[in-house]
């Protein structure tokens, strides 16, 4: 997957004239962020499933080394096969080959985030092998050669109109006055095609919300049941998973599954958590012959012991994204590569880049929304903070920028000049904003009053206003 992070502002800007994908971003605050708001209230504890689940990553991290061991020792003593990938093309090397081996020619993927971060897709097709994505949303970008747009509904930014419209000119078999208009219609038009896709499959591919060192168990959390079809009636199936899943124990994944559905769709729990330990057992009634999990670092240990290690706790629930405004304004193909909004801001420039990516931790007005609703306690803020910090250290940022940051920083360490001149720019600004108190158009902030008018300031700063309150 190209990476066009670096043109974030183009990107967005192109995102912003977009109609459809405007109209289609209206489903968000009541798709996402009114459910969870509704769960959570019924939760009771769910600041304290927060805090524990924080700590049970806190923990993994600070150990991971050890579990990722005990880990690979469950699943060789279940019958599987574990294979290390440092790096992106060593993940889908060795995804390739288990592939060609066997003879593949037709794959069925559950949804994977990981799967797109290393590009499997484009190289199972170099190669002879067909990818079939399963999820709904994964299936529909697929059919218009997109990548996802938001983590865990990657279609998003379609609306029913553009999903009907691929699904007639792709499945060429559908009758013209047969009626899809409606979602249900829709899933169930996908469904059918699916359906023979899966008893098709040669081997099954699915990602992992978690990886259990007690027991050397997957964990895949879906709404659709793909996930399960998926890896059950291929004879092989192979778990493509990053290092930062791992979970000690059943008992200590339990505790985070309780926020992860409630954060991610308000729902108080998934429709389907499968289990996956190993290849099927003498007696049981289906599942693959062979088992084999894959475990990507990417670039992933080297965030550990960083100001960045945070990062690495993060569950993709998209709760973040959902309640993002930027995030709202501009969609997720704007962050130009697979992960988008906050968490992206955080993640990308982590293992693409600063940069590659050092434009995404700007795309933030730090409202402070994303860390307030993450179910693992994230300072995406601050993390996003640190990056502006490297970017300007680095010279990255446009000498236009850095040459403000520098003027204002020379003028708030002389804090005489500094009230004065913001006192000075607090009543001009008062007197251009007129009677409605608004302006449409303000110096050196052109990209706001574009879109939108700017309060004009009510005439004295926060500090005249302080000192005046402490005078009584």
């Amino acid at each position: 997957m190209q990476i066009t992070s670096h043109t974030f502002k183009r990107n967005a800007s192109r995102a912003l004239h977009d109609e459809k994908l405007q109209r289609a971003l209206t489903n968000v605050p009541t798709g996402f962020v009114d459910k969870r708001a509704k769960a959570r209230d019924r939760l009771p504890e769910f600041d304290l499933l927060r805090d524990e689940g924080a700590a049970i990553k806190n923990h993994t991290l600070a150990h991971l080394d050890l579990y990722l061991e005990a880990y690979e020792r469950k699943v060789h003593e279940s019958g599987g096969h574990v294979h290390w990938a440092p790096t992106a093309e060593d993940a889908r090397r060795i995804i390739v080959e288990l592939c060609t081996e066997r003879g593949a020619k037709l794959v069925t993927k559950g949804k994977s985030m990981v799967s797109e971060e290393i590009g499997l897709n484009a190289a199972l097709e170099a190669t002879g092998v067909t990818p079939i994505e399963t999820d709904l949303g994964e299936y529909i970008i697929q059919l218009r050669g997109e990548t996802p747009s938001h983590i865990i509904a990657p279609a998003i930014h379609l609306t029913k109109d553009q999903i009907e419209a691929d699904f007639r000119r792709v499945h060429t078999d559908l009758p013209a006055d047969r009626i899809i208009t409606d979602a249900p219609e829709l899933v169930a038009e996908a469904r059918a095609v699916l359906r023979q896709r899966y008893v098709e499959a040669d081997i099954g591919i699915t990602g992992a919300n978690f990886l259990i060192a007690e027991t050397g168990t997957s964990i895949t959390v879906t709404n659709e049941g793909n996930g399960d079809l998926t890896q059950s009636l291929p004879k092989v199936h192979i778990v493509i998973a990053s290092i930062e899943k791992m979970v000690p124990t059943l008992e200590d994944v339990s505790t985070i599954l309780r926020v992860l559905a409630r954060s991610a769709t308000g729902q108080e729990f998934s429709s389907y958590t499968t289990f996956s330990t190993g290849p099927r057992r003498e007696g049981d009634p289906d599942g693959p012959e062979e088992y084999h999990v894959v475990i990507l670092d990417n670039g992933r240990s080297g965030i550990l012991g960083t100001e960045f290690q945070d990062m690495l706790r993060c569950i993709r629930c998209g709760a973040c994204l959902n309640h993002c405004p930027v995030y709202q304004a501009v969609g997720g193909h704007a962050y130009g590569w697979v992960y988008s909004g906050p968490m992206g801001a955080v993640l990308t420039p982590s293992l693409v880049g600063v940069d590659k990516a050092g434009q995404l931790p700007n795309a933030s007005t730090f409202c402070g929304r994303c860390e307030e609703v993450c179910p693992m306690r994230i300072p995406l803020p601050r993390m996003m903070r640190s990056w502006r910090e490297r970017e300007f250290e680095r010279h990255l940022s446009p000498a236009t920028t850095r040459a403000g940051i520098k003027a204002w920083a020379w003028l708030a360490s002389r804090p005489k000049l500094y009230g004065m001149v913001t006192g000075l720019a607090a009543r001009a600004l008062r007197l251009l904003g007129g009677r409605g108190g608004r302006l449409r158009r303000l110096p050196l902030a052109s990209g706001w009053t574009q879109y939108r008018d700017f309060p004009a300031p009510e005439g004295r700063t926060f500090r005249e206003q302080w000192k005046e309150r402490q005078r009584g």
